[in-house]
């Protein structure tokens, strides 16, 4: 069937084996990986009726992608049975045989956006998600050990971030 490497090639998800030399290919071409050793087959974009002959003539199990409900098991990308990309111009790439069983991609999108916001603003990551201290004495060291590297911008901003986050003695 269609391999996601090809996907470009072909123009987006475009079905394999719609003709019955194209679908035979397909069943010969499951039968020679068979054949060198693969311990399972996956199908991908296929007529179920592909998906069904393939199973049928093979001795090891297949996995459908788009392949009908007749192969030995199922997979679906996470991504598109949740509605990650839920972009509209993800759609063209969200296969026709995806059912989504979410639409958790606009939440995502929400979130992303309040942390660019929240960055940007330099709301987060705050005092609340900023847990680690230095005791005093350590960041009076650090600032000294910058300064005699040459790094005296380095150090003041050790001083400043030191100040305004009120850390002191009680840190010693």
């Amino acid at each position: 069937g269609l391999s996601p490497q090809s996907i470009s090639v072909l123009g987006g998800f475009s079905p394999q084996g719609r003709s019955a030399h194209d679908a035979f290919t397909v069943v010969k071409e499951a039968m020679a990986l068979q054949e060198a050793g693969c311990f399972g087959i996956v199908l991908e974009c296929v007529p179920a009726v592909v998906g069904a002959a393939v199973t049928s003539a093979l001795d090891i199990p297949t996995i459908g992608i788009g392949a009908g409900p007749s192969t030995s098991g199922q997979v679906l990308v996470y991504h598109d049975l949740l509605g990650m990309a839920s972009h509209p111009h993800h759609a063209k790439v969200t296969p026709k045989f995806c059912k989504q069983y979410g639409q958790v991609g606009l939440h995502i999108q929400a979130a992303l956006q309040g942390f660019c916001a929240e960055v940007t603003s330099r709301e987060f990551p705050g005092e609340k998600y900023s847990p680690y201290r230095i005791p005093e004495r350590e960041a009076e060291g650090f600032a000294e050990l910058l300064e005699r590297a040459g790094l005296p911008r380095a150090a003041t901003a050790v001083n400043d971030e030191h100040v305004s986050r009120g850390q002191g003695k009680e840190n010693k």
